[in-house]
């Protein structure tokens, strides 16, 4: 794959994540360089002008009225960055401090902030030699720009901050100094710039389109594996059933389900009995899993958008002028990160509903708390109620953060969109739906093993066997936090969704469809 050009290609969220994991080379090519540097010769010509223009030639927030000299502008840069400076709380993954850096890097080249192509060059070259700032998470509230975050982010352009380099954590002036690179100075306007901008929570939303995408395609073939434990029926899978009401996300993992059941021999054994109809957490599959799939492909339409465009501010127009606007604003992030929120929760709770299920199997034929000697053993009881505790923590996290705003800045900043809460909201809600996801592998798994000899399809044969290669059948209690724990580096890790893909491959089977580039995070 050719090398990303800054500034020029259009971003996915897939590119994104190969240029901060250092899968895929960046760079600032002429053309682009040149765009910068135009950028800034507006700065130049307004400065030269003394007309006042915010953060340019005068102070921040209710301060804007406030005129700086010309003398004190590389000074009042540098402030800003020190002062903005007011993280609190855990540090950031180096994965979220990286993606912040490109998707920083690309809004910057773009020429509209006014900032030197030495400025975008340094940002660059801390990504490409693994100098990683270190960025307290707690403190943006996601309107004039990630401030506190991003202001960290940046201290180490001008030797302030702590980064992480090559493993070790060092002050910044001494990472510098290892390397043989002295810090910048920064000049008009390149401070205001590089705080302002939705780069913090673009990383969460990024990191969580993808975490979320492996989710789904795991909660699809595990309540597959259920259903297949509990009897199901595959009728509510239907096609003609799906065109009637033919949400393309519930139309998605109909299929899915449907091809992932097929050749079973543990469906075509009870085709005839009595049963009318399943329970909503099996038969409703796929109106909830695709409404989630709805939700996510939402955010990620968002985040393409996001990921190409300016948002600093004010913002320098190619004839020269400097428009104050709100381009900075998280709204149209945080909303969509609140959504998908819940929806993720959503795929837990009915996750949730099938290992109770699975428990309470007796009327299908399954041991009670799936296993045959119960009293001096309590089975898979308490993995529920891990479930079921981890679902309910879930329901706290969905109150939607950007229906809250404090205003800020003395009222300068009367709305805010608390965005960054959103991102990490969605964060810690997804590492609980893992884990919830993980307890159902681990209960279908076992449950499966009762309806041997008969088969299940080959895809989810192939699935069962990838579990039973970490985790044993349990003919007695045991510490389950370990299966738990290796369920979910199944899940997390896709090894679980390898094996069932790379099955369908080997067999030439269909498993998603042509809709699969819908839910998927492209190239």
């Amino acid at each position: 794959m050719k090398a990303f050009t800054y500034g020029q290609d259009q971003l996915t969220p897939a590119l994104v994540l190969k240029l901060a994991r250092r899968e895929l080379a960046g760079s600032i090519p002429a053309a682009v360089r040149e765009k910068i540097v135009a950028g800034r010769e507006q700065v130049e010509a307004i400065l030269a002008d003394d007309l006042p223009v915010y953060g340019v030639n005068t102070g921040f927030g209710p301060l804007c009225t406030t005129r700086i000299s010309r003398a004190d502008t590389e000074r009042l840069q540098e402030n800003i960055l020190r002062s903005h400076s007011t993280g609190v709380g855990p540090d950031l993954s180096d994965e979220i401090v990286r993606l912040m850096l490109v998707t920083k890097i690309h809004a910057l080249a773009q020429g509209y902030s006014g900032v030197r192509p030495e400025i975008v060059e340094r940002i660059l070259w801390l990504l490409d030699n693994d100098i990683t700032p270190v960025v307290p998470a707690q403190g943006s509230v996601g309107a004039s720009g990630d401030l506190a975050p991003l202001a960290h982010l940046f201290l180490p352009l001008i030797g302030q901050g702590y980064t992480r380099c090559r493993g070790a954590i060092l002050p910044a002036d001494e990472a510098l100094a290892k390397m043989g690179v002295t810090p910048l100075q920064l000049t008009a306007k390149e401070g205001l710039a590089l705080i302002n901008g939705t780069q913090y929570m673009l990383a969460f939303a990024i990191h969580g389109l993808e975490r979320l995408s492996v989710c789904c395609d795991n909660a699809d073939i595990i309540g597959a594996m259920s259903l297949e434990a509990l009897q199901g029926s595959v009728s509510p899978f239907r096609d003609e059933l799906h065109h009637l009401r033919p949400h393309d996300g519930s139309r998605f993992v109909a299929n899915t389900l449907k091809n992932l059941l097929d050749g079973s021999a543990m469906v075509a054994s009870h085709a005839d009995c009595d049963r009318v109809q399943d329970p909503y957490s099996l038969r409703c599959m796929p109106q909830v899993h695709g409404a989630t799939r709805t939700a996510w492909r939402h955010l990620h339409e968002i985040v393409i958008t996001e990921l190409n465009s300016v948002t600093d501010n004010p913002v320098i127009l190619p004839d020269g002028t400097a428009v104050s606007g709100g381009n900075f604003h998280g709204q149209p992030l945080a909303l969509p990160l609140d959504y998908t929120t819940v929806a993720a929760s959503e795929l837990g709770n009915i996750s949730d509903r099938r290992t109770y299920l699975l428990l309470d199997g007796e009327k299908r034929g399954l041991p009670r708390l799936l296993m045959k000697e119960t009293g001096i053993n309590s089975g898979f009881m308490i993995a529920q109620y891990t479930s079921a505790a981890l679902a309910s923590e879930n329901k706290t996290l969905c109150f939607p953060a950007s229906a809250d705003s404090i205003p800020t800045s003395l009222g300068q900043e009367d709305h805010v969109s608390m965005g960054s809460i959103s991102g990490r909201k969605l964060a810690q809600l997804i590492d609980n739906l893992e884990n919830i996801l993980a307890i159902e592998l681990v209960t279908a798994a076992q449950a499966f093993d009762f309806r041997h000899p008969l088969k299940s399809s080959p895809l989810l044969e192939a699935g069962h066997r990838q579990v039973r290669r970490v985790i044993d059948h349990a003919d007695q209690d045991r510490v389950f936090a370990e299966d738990i724990d290796q369920a979910c580096q199944l899940i997390r890790n896709q090894v679980l969704l390898r094996a069932v893909t790379g099955q369908a491959r080997e067999l030439g089977c269909e498993l998603y469809g042509s809709d699969r580039v819908k839910y998927s995070l492209g190239n």
